[in-house]
């Protein structure tokens, strides 16, 4: 795990691999769930009985968005910030979706710092994360995040 406890120390990172994560499987409770939570009940995500009969390897498949949402958690051990005082997500600059997440696959992340800089008294951090589905050629998803970490100097 790496750790930052200024815009320098992010700074030594750019352009450099932070981590990659254990795979996580995303079954059909997890798909389920992110239904519910977002209203979004297409049954190509849904309805199994359907999928098994009319989908390419007859599964259901995980909402492209529920891919994107698993970011943090696969990430979060990648680098630590001992004097974080708070951070705050600004979105992201760049989505793409390359394979679908099937349900029953393992999916993984792995993460580059892409720009470290300070702004309005923050590190302000754009990083590419790349969701991998094990044994897929492509990944998953690839999406280039920007936060503000806000950091005790102090310390």
């Amino acid at each position: 795990m790496y750790q930052i406890t200024s815009v320098e120390d992010a700074q030594k990172l750019e352009e450099q691999e932070v981590g990659v994560s254990d795979w996580i499987v995303v079954d059909q409770e997890r798909i389920n769930k992110f239904a519910e939570a977002t209203g979004d009940f297409q049954w190509i995500h849904v309805d199994t009985e359907r999928a098994a009969s009319e989908l390419p390897g007859g599964k259901t498949i995980a909402h492209g968005y529920l891919t994107l949402t698993l970011i943090p958690t696969l990430t979060e051990s990648f680098v630590e910030m001992p004097n974080l005082v708070r951070a705050i997500n600004l979105g992201c600059n760049k989505i793409r979706f390359y394979t679908m997440v099937t349900v029953g696959s393992k999916v993984r992340a792995r993460a580059t710092i892409k720009q470290a800089r300070r702004r309005a008294g923050a590190l302000h951090l754009i990083s590419e994360v790349s969701i991998e589905v094990e044994g897929a050629r492509k990944p998953a998803c690839i999406a280039e995040i920007i936060g503000m970490y806000f950091l005790d100097d102090t310390q």
